[in-house]
């Protein structure tokens, strides 16, 4: 099953962080996503202009909610950056890279 397909599951505080060799197999299928101190991963949208980017994060914003997985979103006129972690649990989670895939589904429709 694609990640993108996939529903994220709450973690709980004490859940394992995923190792850095996971994180780097499940990149394979998010390859615009970079890993960051194997404790998150980031990833640069670049839109038409900063009404499009709104536009952007907040379809991001009704996927985040309806997975209750919520991004770090800074934007920048026209550029969306994305930082996914795992807060709960202090790093990375499989959960990181279903909404990863999910906002990639989004990107598509604007590319």
């Amino acid at each position: 099953m694609q990640l993108s397909q996939e529903k994220c599951i709450p973690c709980q505080v004490g859940t394992p962080t995923i190792p850095k060799e996971e994180a780097e197999e499940l990149l394979k299928e998010i390859p615009d996503w970079k890993l960051k101190d194997s404790k998150s991963i980031e990833r640069k949208f670049k839109l038409g202009d900063f009404k499009q980017a709104i536009e952007f994060v907040n379809r991001i914003a009704e996927v985040a909610e309806a997975e209750e997985h919520h991004p770090d979103i800074c934007i920048y006129y026209d550029e969306v950056n994305i930082e996914l972690w795992t807060h709960k649990i202090g790093g990375l989670s499989r959960n990181d890279f279903i909404l990863a895939a999910k906002i990639d589904e989004i990107m598509a429709e604007y590319e």
